[in-house]
């Protein structure tokens, strides 16, 4: 399916600031569940975290760019670059709780679960207790989750959802 993709570089220094802006969005335009939003990490002299969003339509893409520029916002063709990490996507909302692998696929956008230092996938009925903070990436146009096993032999997202910070005992 074709995606019309703009990305609004709002100066975000870090993910949860951005994942926060992608949510402010989506309330504050009425974006629906069709909507991919995602987070760019930009590197170089003013290291941030950009967002992009992937509409359905070149008619709902237009809208939302002018959206975007009444609120202040300069949005921008395309995404930065071709990993985005999805914090909004269809499904998003249902991954919630322990669900098994096939579940997670089914009622998602995700397209595959991989297990960080794993040859082969999870098996469909492999637990993943999502911690209500499911952050998988596109790598060669699939959504892909990375997990990690966890205690009683279930997975976990690789991504924890309250990361501590660099330094924090410093």
């Amino acid at each position: 399916m074709t995606r019309y993709v703009l990305t609004v570089d709002a100066g975000p220094r870090d993910l949860r600031a951005a994942d926060h802006l992608l949510h402010t969005l989506a309330t504050e335009l009425a974006l629906d569940g069709g909507v991919f939003g995602c987070t760019h990490l930009v590197r170089g002299d003013r290291p941030r975290v950009s967002v992009s969003l992937a509409l359905p339509t070149e008619a709902a893409a237009a809208t939302v760019r002018g959206q975007l520029a009444d609120r202040g916002y300069e949005p921008a063709d395309g995404a930065p670059d071709p990993v985005g990490r999805a914090v909004l996507y269809p499904g998003a909302d249902a991954l919630r709780g322990t669900m098994t692998v096939a579940e997670v696929l089914s009622v998602s956008a995700i397209d595959r679960v991989t297990v960080l230092g794993a040859a082969e996938r999870p098996a469909p009925d492999a637990r993943l207790v999502t911690r209500d903070h499911v952050r998988p990436q596109w790598h060669d146009g699939e959504l892909v989750l990375t997990a990690m096993p966890a205690v009683g032999g279930t997975l976990v997202p690789f991504e924890v959802p309250d990361p501590t910070p660099c330094c924090a005992d410093h």
